[in-house]
């Protein structure tokens, strides 16, 4: 294709990755989006061409829109370039055009797709492939979550939420877990689980699907693959796993683990928290020594992974409390990230401000999302972020908080950090939580605290 590719919502996570990796391939790029942003700033730089607010006249001269599932058909953009007879694809398909002659890695699951995404980049980047990358994240260690490099793989995170992750047809698939998620889109558990079967029947002739048997839903599909003469490798710690686990540290700061594979033992020492990051870890252990990479050099590399943007990341201690911005949001995430800060805080309470993310997931989830944030020492949850959704009468985040005794439900999101912040003493941990703009509210805390720390 040649021309210009706009983007719609061009400084989304997803959307803006891809709206890089277009323009690291020579083509013009332009977009537009609600409202200012890093993001924005950053493709501008880049040398894209970006507006804020949607504008019919914005598409003039576009030779293909880019969408998001989140963008609607009545979006004045999407409605000039059909009358236009301008081609509208989906970000999956440009992202696919984009990685087009490579060996993608596709990296799927409900939950540590992101993080086992940017883990496999950095570490191959660390062994010297430079590989090419579509991330949902900032990779701290590389500065973005898009990169077009000059070796063979492409590693892309790939998004099951509206079946798009079908697109790639990858040389190796990785499933890091399949738990119900995204029911407004499959309707039910059943169709979830489907689709990564179907996931797994688009990896090439030859390929390798490496999938978690500690998860129930992984592990079955590993299972079901094989049978369909699909190549399977699982990891994990579960008996039977071809690459086993034994974790041997789990620190505030880092954790450990032994890889026990057919060439022998390979130590992983990794500098991030979190039994669920040594999963991830091992899953891009795996798809590392499938593209080639020595397995003792994938397991050093790997050491090098520091996180990425919101994944437990710190930002910042004031008056003796930590804070840290995580983008958890379905319940065996929010559960993850809950149980890192629980061991972060040491001998401190750990304060939880939680945004659910969705009002379809809070329905479906609210009980699971109240245990999933019990073992907090205080919990205070603001008013449901709705992304693609409209609001739903009777709907709101004390689903959560009648299931939860001792949470407070503060709907204004700012009131709410002040609140988180007013909790917190010295030795504290406070931890913000959700996939909406309650990574904000993170600098809200922080000048609470400073205030209160002056007065």
């Amino acid at each position: 294709m040649t021309g210009r590719v706009h983007f719609v919502g061009i400084g989304g996570a997803g959307m803006s990755v891809v709206a890089e990796l277009v323009l690291a391939r020579g083509m013009p790029v332009s977009g537009s989006d609600a409202r200012e942003s890093a993001a924005l700033e950053r493709l501008r730089a880049l040398g894209a061409e970006v507006w804020v607010g949607h504008d019919p006249a914005h598409v003039k001269g576009a030779a293909q829109l880019v969408v998001s599932s989140a963008v609607r058909e009545d979006n004045p953009e999407v409605a000039a370039a059909r009358a236009a007879g301008i081609e509208v694809v989906h970000r999956s398909t440009a992202l696919a055009q984009a990685a087009a002659g490579l060996d993608v890695v596709a990296v799927a699951g409900a939950h540590g797709k992101t993080t086992t995404s940017a883990m496999l980049a950095v570490a191959l980047q660390a062994a010297g492939t430079d590989p090419s990358f579509a991330i949902g994240g900032t990779v701290l260690a590389l500065g973005t979550g898009a990169h077009l490099g000059q070796g063979s793989a492409f590693v892309a995170e790939a998004d099951e939420s509206d079946g798009s992750f079908l697109r790639y047809a990858p040389r190796v698939g990785v499933v890091t877990n399949i738990e119900p998620d995204h029911l407004d889109h499959y309707g039910s558990a059943e169709a979830f689980e489907a689709a990564f079967v179907e996931f797994a029947g688009t990896i090439r002739p030859g390929g390798l699907l490496v999938a978690c048997s500690d998860d129930p839903g992984a592990a079955r599909l590993a299972a079901s693959a094989a049978r369909a003469g699909v190549r399977v490798q699982t990891y994990g710690t579960s008996e039977g796993a071809d690459i086993s686990l034994t974790i041997r540290e789990l620190g505030p700061a880092g954790s450990s683990a032994v890889l026990h594979g057919p060439d022998g033992d390979v130590e992983l020492v990794l500098a991030v928290p979190g039994e669920h990051n040594v999963r991830n870890a091992a899953a891009a252990w795996c798809a590392g020594v499938a593209l080639g990479v020595d397995g003792a050099t994938m397991a050093r590399a790997l050491g090098t992974f520091e996180g990425t943007a919101r994944r437990f990341q710190d930002r910042g201690t004031v008056a003796g409390v930590r804070v840290v911005d995580d983008y958890a949001h379905n319940p065996t995430k929010v559960g993850a990230a809950v149980a890192t800060g629980r061991r972060a805080a040491g001998d401190g309470r750990l304060i939880v401000l939680f945004q659910p993310h969705l009002y379809s997931r809070t329905i479906d989830f609210a009980a699971e999302f109240a245990e999933s944030l019990r073992s907090a020492d205080e919990v205070v949850l603001t008013a449901i972020y709705g992304a693609r959704e409209a609001p739903r009468p009777g709907v709101s985040s004390t689903l959560i908080t009648d299931r939860l005794p001792g949470s407070r439900y503060v709907p204004e999101r700012v009131e709410a950090a002040e609140t988180a912040a007013g909790l917190a003493r010295p030795g504290d941990l406070v931890m913000t939580i959700g996939a909406g703009d309650v990574t904000e509210l993170a600098g809200v805390i922080l000048a609470s605290l400073e205030a209160r720390e002056r007065s």
